[in-house]
């Protein structure tokens, strides 16, 4: 059985900064998320520049109110695709989640369910989804990667035989009108409000409570956490359930969005979603990376999409545009630390050939050669009154 970390390891402890735990663990990766964050805020501001190039409309209300409507969902379910990665674990399975709720909806509006009954089933649907990832990852021990996408092609299935080929779109507007009007007296979308009450609630979450740090020394090292006293089975288990929950949600805003529910809704956002959280500082590793950084990323990633639309961008080819993000943001954390590992070796086989240079082809000094000169002197007189006794 895992033992149970409820308030923090003890000063001096296992959990403590000086032996590296929980605490430990966000500060010393705290330097390199500022740092990130403050160049994707140089991002965010080149993407409103380029757009305001490239279109007079780009910086208008309109065009934000639009650009924050067709990219909520992505952000919603970027939160907690976040505390799962800075676990050290993927879920690939947000955007089949996402498809599958919109299909459950759909069917049991068809069947003329009660909306709050089906919102109930949804919810429940979504908890279940990510608890079988959770349970397969942690109980199990197979790879989240592995799991994930089965679970992926899994929940697209169950989507296909809710639905088949029907199309639901018999919506009531009153529920519909989310997905499209700003809420009253603001221009601010429906699920661009939901996606910022949640960043808030995961942000205090991940960087004001144990379990948070406990994220962070999970992604760290899951051996060194467990020998800390963190149950690691269960917050990983209940950071998938979280996923599942949050994408199912998701789910519904994407159905009254477009008014219409079909079996392949969310079809292939998997990847935008991990764009954008590794876009935001997340380590594919694990152990780093902060909710500030995923927000600036959200923002940078909807601006570019939106910017390239703008531009009459050819739209298939927009995933060599997050492609190229997802290859930057992996391979530019990284760049620093291998450069600083490296710095080392390099320096010493530089010194060493320096040495060699220098030296040339000198015969090797004779053994005692660095002595000084008066203990040279005195060895033959050593070595006699050896041989000879006191």
């Amino acid at each position: 059985m895992e033992p149970d970390l409820s308030a923090g390891a003890a000063p001096g402890g296992p959990g403590s900064e000086a032996t590296g735990g929980p605490v430990g663990v966000l500060r010393a990766a705290a330097p390199s998320a500022v740092r990130w964050e403050s160049g994707l805020a140089v991002l965010v501001v080149a993407i409103m520049i380029f757009g305001a190039m490239v279109s007079p409309q780009f910086l208008t209300s309109g065009n934000f109110f639009n650009t924050g409507v067709t990219s909520g969902e992505i952000a919603i379910m970027a939160l907690p695709m976040t505390l799962i990665v800075i676990s050290g674990e993927i879920d690939l399975s947000v955007a089949s989640t996402l498809g599958m709720s919109s299909a459950l909806l759909g069917y049991l509006w068809g069947k003329h369910w009660p909306m709050l009954a089906i919102f109930v089933m949804v919810a429940l649907l979504g908890i279940v989804a990510g608890l079988i990832n959770g349970l397969l990852v942690t109980r199990v021990g197979l790879p989240s990667l592995a799991v994930t996408i089965g679970t992926l092609a899994l929940y697209r299935g169950v989507a296909l035989i809710l639905l088949g080929p029907n199309t639901v779109s018999s919506f009531p507007a009153g529920y519909t009108n989310i997905g499209v009007l700003p809420i009253p007296h603001t221009q601010l979308p429906y699920n661009v409000a939901i996606f910022a009450v949640l960043a808030v609630i995961f942000g205090i979450v991940l960087h004001a409570t144990a379990t948070g740090r406990s994220i962070y020394a999970m992604g760290a090292s899951p051996e060194a956490a467990l020998f800390a006293g963190i149950r690691v089975k269960r917050i990983k288990t209940m950071l998938f359930v979280t996923s599942g929950l949050v994408c199912a949600l998701a789910g519904v805003l994407w159905t009254f969005r477009l008014a219409t529910a079909v079996q392949n809704n969310g079809y292939g956002l998997e990847l935008d979603v991990v764009a954008v959280v590794l876009l935001g500082g997340i380590s594919i590793f694990g152990g780093k990376g902060s909710m500030v950084g995923v927000v600036l990323a959200v923002i940078a990633f909807a601006g570019l999409q939106n910017a390239l639309l703008l531009t009459n961008f050819n739209q298939e080819a927009t995933g060599i545009v997050i492609g190229g993000l997802l290859l930057i943001s992996v391979f530019a954390p990284n760049l620093v630390a291998l450069r600083r590992a490296g710095l080392p070796r390099w320096a010493v086989l530089r010194r060493s050939h320096r040495t060699v240079l220098t030296r040339g082809s000198d015969p090797p000094e004779p053994p005692g050669a660095s002595m000084a000169p008066e203990r040279q002197a005195d060895r033959p007189h050593r070595a006699k009154r050896h041989r000879d006794g006191p």
